[in-house]
């Protein structure tokens, strides 16, 4: 009855043991998939938002240089042979720059206002060979080409804003993302802790066990 009933006790404390251990192979595996969604969040926020954002910058940079090389064109009547160079190598420079961010992932906003932008810088490009094509600027064609001017760079640098927008926002929301990852991380951290406390407390148990067991054998067999 003796033997039985320590093999029935062995047989439970396995049993226990072998769930532990499945338990912190399931920790672990979630553990280690939430590393790895910590690690796309960040790859994400520098790839996605960061670099792109930087981009956006340098676009407007171009635009605003854009804008001064026309407005001096029009209105200070300033030669200058080299302007529709000039003007298309910042044309260039924005197409090169916004093949770039097309290749970032991209949400559903973005997509659109990504096409707007593309569409508006359309439009300006058709009004500057208007205003290049021009050999003289009386008081009215300035003002008609002032506006057009201020209305198209206007236009261009509200979707950038948008644009600008639309990176604060999912950043903060892969920030947010990032965060909950770590604390995820933390409780698994947690949980492995415990259960590695409670395979001590067993080993101690089942080692305390054994000993009773062997004095117990020693002073019957001394008897």
């Amino acid at each position: 009855m003796k033997f039985a009933h320590s093999i029935k006790q062995k047989t439970r404390v396995a049993l226990l043991l072998f769930s532990i251990m499945v338990c912190i192979i399931l920790v672990r595996i979630l553990e280690d998939k939430n590393v790895k969604e910590l690690g796309k969040s960040f790859t994400s926020l520098y790839n996605d938002r960061l670099i792109p954002a930087t981009d956006l910058f340098f676009i407007a940079e171009k635009l605003y240089a854009k804008r001064y090389a026309l407005e001096m064109h029009v209105n200070v009547n300033q030669a200058n042979t080299k302007l529709k160079y000039t003007l298309s190598s910042y044309d260039k420079s924005i197409d090169s720059l916004l093949g770039k961010y097309e290749k970032t992932y991209l949400v559903s906003n973005e997509k659109d206002y990504l096409a707007d932008l593309k569409n508006k810088l359309a439009s300006t490009r058709k009004i500057e060979a208007n205003i290049l094509g021009l050999t003289a600027f009386t008081e009215e064609s300035k003002n008609s080409c002032n506006l057009a001017i201020e209305k198209s760079f206007k236009g261009l640098f509200d979707k950038l804003a948008e644009l600008t927008q639309i990176q604060t926002k999912v950043g903060e929301e892969l920030i947010k993302e990032s965060q909950s990852n770590v604390s995820g991380s933390k409780i698994y951290s947690s949980v492995q802790f415990v259960l590695a406390i409670v395979i001590g407390v067993l080993i101690v148990s089942i080692l305390y066990t054994s000993n009773v067991i062997n004095i117990k054998n020693e002073k019957f067999n001394l008897n």
